[in-house]
This record gives structure tokens, C-alpha cells and sequence, in this order.
């Protein structure tokens, strides 16, 4: 999950595949998507998150040579399809 073009977004990162990753838009900045609403996000998608995985947040920027570049939130957890296909 990450910010892109001032929307919060949801994607599900597909392995081994060419296929188009599910997304879901939050169509807003701000605030940051709730625990309920990114779950909820990936029910919609057909995904959920795998029994005790935990979401992880990693900043970043979006020109690591520039200091002074502003900051990226990219958040993370692992994930199922509700078939028990783990993604």
C-alpha cells in the first residue's frame, strides 16, 4: 500500500505471473486507511491477511539522491486468497 498521485492505494503484488496486481484507490491522501478499512480493501479484492502477519511500514523517498525529497510511505503485509493461495 502506498500513496500515489495524492490517493492512498492497495495493491496485491502477484508472483511468478504477467497479470495486472489487483488495486484498490482509497481516492484520498489523508488520513491513512484504517486496519478495518485496508482489510475490508482486501476482502473486495478477494485477498486477506495471513493468520498473525503483521502490516509493516517503510518510509522512503521519492528521489533517494535528494534529501530534501519528500516522503514515501509504503506499507506491507502478507496476504491469501480466500482460496488459501498464498500471494
Amino acid at each position: 500500500m502506498s500513496v500515489s498521485k495524492g490517493r492512498w492505494r492497495l495493491y496485491v503484488v502477484l508472483m511468478n505471473t504477467a497479470a495486472r496486481w489487483p488495486e484498490y484507490s482509497f481516492d484520498r491522501a489523508a488520513p491513512v486507511p484504517t486496519f478495518t478499512e485496508r482489510a475490508e480493501a482486501l476482502g473486495v479484492l478477494g485477498f486477506e491477511p495471513v493468520p498473525g502477519a503483521a502490516w509493516t511500514w517503510v518510509e522512503d523517498s521519492q528521489d533517494p539522491d535528494d534529501p530534501a525529497s519528500a516522503v514515501v510511505l509504503i506499507a506491507a503485509v502478507q496476504v491469501r486468497s480466500w482460496t488459501g493461495a498464498g500471494a
